[in-house]
């Protein structure tokens, strides 16, 4: 799948939702609780998830590694959250600067 900032992606065994921040050009291969995230709306609305499933949390910005992609999670839901097989990473904030 390409991606471009801005696009919206849905997964259809998760009721997650995540907003393209960065992706670098090329396909890739973005899954979210196993099955490929999509552009397109879910039909049906997702099934419950497993208990042992975590849960990606609404506001936090995921990405992998090497800096290929960063996905903003705009909706909760049941994760993994993967690229290629190899699961992404909460981004840690920023530190501020000191005002002293």
């Amino acid at each position: 799948m390409r991606l471009r900032p801005g696009l919206t992606l849905h997964s259809p065994t998760s009721t997650a939702q995540f907003v393209v921040i960065w992706g670098a050009d090329g396909d890739f291969d973005l899954r979210c609780a196993g099955a490929p995230l999509s552009a397109d709306r879910p039909g049906a609305t997702a099934p419950a998830a497993s208990c042992a499933a975590p849960m990606l949390a609404a506001g936090k910005r995921y990405s992998d590694e090497g800096g290929l992609v960063e996905l903003l999670c705009t909706k909760a839901g049941a994760g993994p959250l993967t690229l290629a097989g190899t699961e992404l990473d909460v981004r840690a904030a920023k530190a501020l600067p000191s005002s002293d």
